[in-house]
Order: structure tokens, then C-alpha cells, then sequence
């Protein structure tokens, strides 16, 4: 039986401290107080924790290679990305965008996590997928000094706050796109059903849900499903928010499988799509196109997402200027018989 290695979570938990505060005590970055840092590292001594001094080394030098963090991997249920066209549509992007650079990219785990591999943070580099509110691989990067770029905006910044460097994925304005066709097409009771991980996406997309409601007048009613529930697991959160009540003529779901999911709910409540009900969804994915009836999506157009990511990160690098990508919106509606008018 192995045992798990222990993480900069680990440690910053169990001294009581944040994880930046760890990460500064083992690199020298910041202000530590001393009294801290003993306790950080009799912390550490406890867990069997150990710095990787090989990537802090490395880190001196350019090695001409990236790492990519996705949020969306899951080794523990790869079956979850077999459907999904956005990662793969995003990685192979962005290892050809750096390549035409003269970089490397190396998909690796969150450095914080406890899959990390440790040399990941000799990387020059990261981009980071879905950061999340107290991100701790943000926290542990920007302490560290390492160069970053996150595709989407980092949560919970203070209003006029500067944030981290980001690529914008443009949440508010595919809402908008999505919640106005359903209208559009006639809906009046539109819920929304998010995940619960606490990044820009859903975030965004609630905020901005609730804003447009109050704008045409109608009571907003959404729904929260966690992002890694099993089909039976989603299936009966997706029957569970759509209650028992008066059904929604209108549904925007971010993810695939809660777009199929509240389907086949309605569908088993003897209710039709697209008369009875209309349907969008907020990624696209193979099993959309191919439902019956196939449902509409947002194509988030995750290849020039990853270009953009590339080229911010290499200009950092090299210290030139930011690149403009004010000159073109991402993401496009794709109407299918699920949400015809």
C-alpha cells in the first residue's frame, strides 16, 4: 500500500498558516516572520514534506517549456473528458501555438495537489484553467515569482482590483447570447444550471443570470450541480432542481452531461424539446451534436483561448509587450433543433 506524499496543503494546514505563506518560506520570496517559520518547517519535518530543490535550481534557467494546469482533468475518471471537445481542443492548441514559439508544453497536475509532480515548477511558466477563489496554485505561483497566465479571471478580487494576467472567456456575453435566444425563441421560465467550483464560469454566469432577469422581469430560478457526480448521482440532482413545480420552458445548462441530464428528466415527465422545452448548453461536446434532438451550445472556441493563453505567457517571458486581442469576441451560439424557435 503506498502512501500518499505530502502537499504545501498539507503543510500550510497543519501550521496553521496560508499557502503562500509556505511557499515563501521555502523559496525566501516575502516576509516570513521567524516564529512562523519554524513552525512551517517543524510542519513540514512532521509530514516528511520536502521542497523540490531540483525545480528551484532549474527555475534559474530558461528551460524553453510551459506547463499547462487543467482544472478539468480528473485521473482518478479520465471517462469524463471522452465526450468533452474543449480540453483536447485546447491542449493541442496550445502545444502547437508554443511550438511555432520555440517552447514546450507539458500538460501537468496541479503543483499543489497531491498528484504534483514536483519538477512541473522548473517550468518557465504556467497556464492555468478555471482558477478558482483563493486559488492556492495562484497564491503558490505569484509567491514563488514563477510567470503565469490563467484563462479566466482569478474570483473574489477586490472591486477595481488588479488581478492576475488572464485571457478573458468572456462569460457575460455568452450568457447574454444564450439566455436572449432562448427568449428569443419564446421561453419565459428559463432555469440555469451551474457547477458549484467556485471560478469565473459559474460565477460569472450567475451573476450575470440574475441581472438579466431583473431586466425582463422574470424571477430567476437556478440550480448548482456538482461537477463530479456520477450519471445516476447527476441525474437525480437534475430532478431534484427541477422540482416537482410548474417545469421551466427554458433551460441554459453550462456542462454536457447537465444538459442531457435535464432532458431525459423532462422528457421522463412526459414534456417535449424543443415544444415543450427549450435547451442550450455551455460547452459544446460530441454527445450534443448527436443527441436526439440535438442540442444547441456555445462554442467557447477553446483553440484561440489556448493561442491567446500562449502568446500572453510568451510575451511575459520575454518581456515584451502584452498582445492585443481586443480586435475579435470568442465563443459563437450554435442553434440546433433543441432550441429552435
Amino acid at each position: 500500500m503506498t502512501t500518499r506524499r505530502p502537499t504545501i496543503r498539507d503543510v500550510a494546514q497543519r501550521a496553521g498558516v496560508s499557502v503562500t505563506t509556505v511557499s515563501h518560506t521555502f523559496t525566501g520570496n516575502g516576509t516570513v516572520a521567524p516564529t512562523t517559520q519554524r513552525r512551517v518547517r517543524a510542519a513540514a519535518q512532521d509530514l516528511g514534506y520536502r521542497p523540490d530543490v531540483i525545480a528551484q535550481g532549474l527555475r534559474r534557467n530558461r528551460l524553453g517549456v510551459i506547463a499547462l494546469v487543467s482544472r478539468q482533468l480528473d485521473p482518478s475518471r479520465p471517462e469524463l473528458l471522452y465526450d468533452v471537445d474543449y480540453f483536447a481542443r485546447f491542449a493541442g492548441a496550445a502545444a502547437m501555438a508554443s511550438l511555432s514559439r520555440g517552447l514546450g508544453l507539458m500538460l501537468v497536475s496541479d503543483p499543489t495537489g497531491p498528484q504534483a509532480a514536483g519538477a512541473a515548477l522548473a517550468s518557465d511558466g504556467f497556464i492555468v484553467t478555471e482558477p478558482v477563489t483563493d486559488d492556492p496554485l495562484v497564491a503558490m505561483l505569484t509567491s514563488a515569482g514563477i510567470p503565469f497566465v490563467t484563462v479566466g479571471e482569478v474570483p473574489g478580487r477586490p472591486p477595481g482590483a488588479a488581478g492576475p494576467l488572464h485571457v478573458d472567456i468572456e462569460s457575460g456575453r455568452l450568457t447574454t447570447l444564450a439566455l436572449d435566444h432562448l427568449w428569443d425563441a419564446g421561453s419565459r421560465r428559463i432555469t440555469l444550471v451551474t457547477g458549484t467550483d467556485r471560478n469565473e464560469w459559474n460565477l460569472r454566469t450567475t451573476a450575470v443570470h440574475e441581472r438579466w432577469c431583473a431586466y425582463r422581469r422574470i424571477t430567476p430560478t437556478a440550480a448548482h450541480v456538482p461537477e463530479g457526480l456520477d450519471d445516476r448521482a447527476r441525474h437525480r440532482a437534475i430532478t431534484a432542481a427541477l422540482g416537482t413545480g410548474p417545469a421551466p420552458d427554458g433551460i441554459y445548462a453550462l456542462v454536457s452531461n447537465d444538459a442531457l441530464a435535464a432532458v431525459a428528466v423532462l422528457t421522463a415527465r412526459g414534456l417535449r424539446v424543443p415544444e415543450d422545452v427549450r435547451v442550450v448548453a455551455g460547452s459544446d461536446a460530441e454527445s450534443l451534436r448527436t443527441a436526439e434532438p440535438a442540442i444547441s451550445s456555445i462554442d467557447l472556441e477553446p483553440e484561440e483561448l489556448a493561442r491567446r493563453a500562449v502568446e500572453e505567457l510568451a510575451a511575459r517571458l520575454d518581456d515584451r509587450p502584452r498582445p492585443d486581442h481586443s480586435g475579435r469576441p470568442l465563443g459563437r451560439l450554435l442553434v440546433r433543433a433543441s432550441s429552435a424557435p
